[in-house]
């Protein structure tokens, strides 16, 4: 059964640890998600899990000793933010190329420069194609439940592939909530114990690991990628239905809030989409057809559902927390655009960055965003399709 907590998303993350009690976690702290470890550390010094915590002197090694301890037969985990994600760059593409079924617990802030310690999406999406499965979370209680629901994802031997489980920096890794937390034995039997068929460093199956991979096969382990990318989107359903089930929250690859008769939609990620719900429910009482859809799987990106979801409404807002430097919009609007594209789903579309270095985004601007919508779908407003809403100067917004 279900109990009633108040928690920091951090601290959900640190819950969700401690249930599963993975084999190895290797960490070095960055703000803002620092927290994870420390919590972690103290449950075990406390004799509360068994997990082998590994202090390491950089992010570059925490990902390296996951890889490591994966490769061993070892269920692992790390978690990172930022600049960290940026000096385990080349890991990363390790971990994914090796099948490695680990899991990062990333709290997403700004990557540099100018420096800053606020969130935006620019870490996690320059590791978009890293080959990691992405999964994003509104709020607290959907960071403690997508935890839960990595490792069952990864490990299926369908994918084999690791997954970036991501939260916003202190915007919901440090604000408490309430949330609903599950029993321990019962967070234990929906993960279940990792036994791998296979894992790189079997003794009793001695093979040759991490020599240069002549063109002959390299691109037919590049092949094998991206059919498991592509089967995590069936996994990644099956293993939301199976929680649905078991503890009574269910998700999908996105939640459409509003969006049956919508004329006007807002496509979002992250805790944003808490803002421009509330946007949803203020205009709908005034009688604009308005909705929202919040996009929680941004790996596999599922083009096609969103374009089926998109297809009957009037013009569409994509909502970018991070610039592409391409001069027409960010990662989530070259997808989306895309997408609708090659499904023939030919409506307005207007891409906006957002809240880039924690730059708040609020009710009213979103209100401003479904206006401007409307302007463009009834009345032809031509509008730059890059535009950066929130500016202190007007100028370019």
């Amino acid at each position: 059964m279900s109990k009633k907590d108040r928690m920091s998303g951090n601290e959900a993350v640190a819950y969700a640890i401690r249930q599963i009690n993975p084999d190895v976690m290797p960490a070095f702290p960055i703000t803002p998600s620092t927290e994870i470890p420390q919590m972690v550390s103290t449950y075990i010094a406390n004799g509360e899990m068994d997990t082998e915590f590994i202090p390491v002197e950089s992010e570059h090694s925490s990902m390296s000793a996951a890889i490591g301890a994966e490769a061993a037969g070892a269920r692992s985990l790390t978690a990172t933010s930022s600049a960290g994600l940026a000096l385990m760059w080349e890991e990363l593409l390790l971990a994914a190329s090796n099948r490695m079924p680990l899991v990062l617990a990333l709290v997403n802030r700004t990557l540099s420069g100018p420096i800053n310690i606020n969130c935006d999406h620019s870490d996690s999406m320059g590791a978009r194609d890293t080959g990691w499965i992405q999964i994003y979370a509104e709020n607290n209680q959907e960071a403690y439940d997508n935890f839960i629901q990595a490792y069952p994802i990864a490990e299926d031997k369908r994918v084999h592939l690791p997954v970036m489980i991501c939260q916003d920096g202190f915007i919901t890794s440090h604000a408490v909530e309430n949330i609903l937390l599950e029993e321990d034995a019962a967070v234990k039997e929906f993960v279940g114990e990792y036994n791998p068929e296979e894992f790189l460093l079997n003794p009793g199956k001695p093979i040759a690991v991490g020599p240069y991979s002549i063109s002959s096969y390299a691109m037919e382990a590049r092949y094998n990628q991206e059919l498991a990318m592509e089967n995590s989107k069936e996994v990644i359903l099956e293993v939301a239905k199976k929680f649905k089930e078991k503890f009574g929250r269910g998700f999908e690859l996105f939640e459409e809030y509003r969006t049956e008769d919508a004329d006007y939609i807002m496509l979002i990620m992250g805790s944003a989409a808490g803002t421009a719900k509330q946007a949803v429910d203020d205009l709908r009482e005034k009688g604009m057809k308005v909705g929202v859809l919040k996009l929680r799987v941004f790996r596999p990106f599922p083009a096609e559902e969103i374009a089926m979801a998109l297809k009957n409404c009037k013009a569409v807002a994509i909502m970018d927390r991070t610039e592409s430097y391409n001069g027409h919009g960010g990662p989530l609007a070259s997808e989306v655009t895309a997408g609708l594209y090659r499904s023939k789903v030919m409506i307005e579309t207007v891409c906006y960055t957002y809240g880039l270095a924690g730059r708040d985004f609020t009710v009213e601007t979103a209100y401003e965003i479904f206006d401007e919508l409307k302007d463009v779908a009834e009345n032809g407003k031509k509008v730059k399709q890059h535009r950066y809403i929130g500016l202190r100067s007007k100028e370019r917004s």
